[in-house]
């Protein structure tokens, strides 16, 4: 069984769509940017189709870069730190790699063992193996 062409039937080529779904997805700029930058390299298209490309390809482009993405080490190190937002105090989960590659990080207004857990659930969410070592800072939570 063969996969349909998502890119089939559009005017542009699948390439130009691509770009200009990285470009913005990827550099932070505003649709009439990325109509500019085409437009400088001789591709005439609204900013309201890029609009409609980055709708309907985002999706995709963002599970190919998310596929892409480096496979993170097996020994993490959690940690926790107190932040303060709007004058209220936070707490500042992260979770690192030992490459330093930032795996997760989580605000919130509870350090109990259950905003530990919840951190736990969405860090370990969709992979295909837990790691093999966890160094935490030997706090309570």
């Amino acid at each position: 069984m063969t996969a349909t062409n998502p890119y089939r039937g559009f005017r542009y080529p699948a390439e130009v769509i691509q770009h200009a779904v990285w470009l913005y997805h990827c550099f932070s700029l505003s649709l009439r940017d990325v109509e500019t930058i085409l437009a400088a390299r001789g591709i005439v298209v609204s900013y309201e189709t890029i609009r409609e490309w980055g709708l309907r390809f985002g999706r995709l482009f963002a599970n190919e870069l998310r596929r892409r993405r480096p496979r993170p080490g097996d020994k993490w190190h959690l940690d926790e730190v107190f932040i303060r937002v709007q004058g209220k105090l936070q707490y500042l989960w992260c979770a690192v790699d030992q490459h330093g590659h930032v795996l997760d990080i989580l605000v919130q207004n509870r350090r109990n063992a259950r905003a530990a857990k919840r951190f736990f659930r969405k860090l370990l969410r969709g992979l295909q193996y837990v790691p093999r070592v966890i160094v935490t800072d030997k706090l309570r939570s």
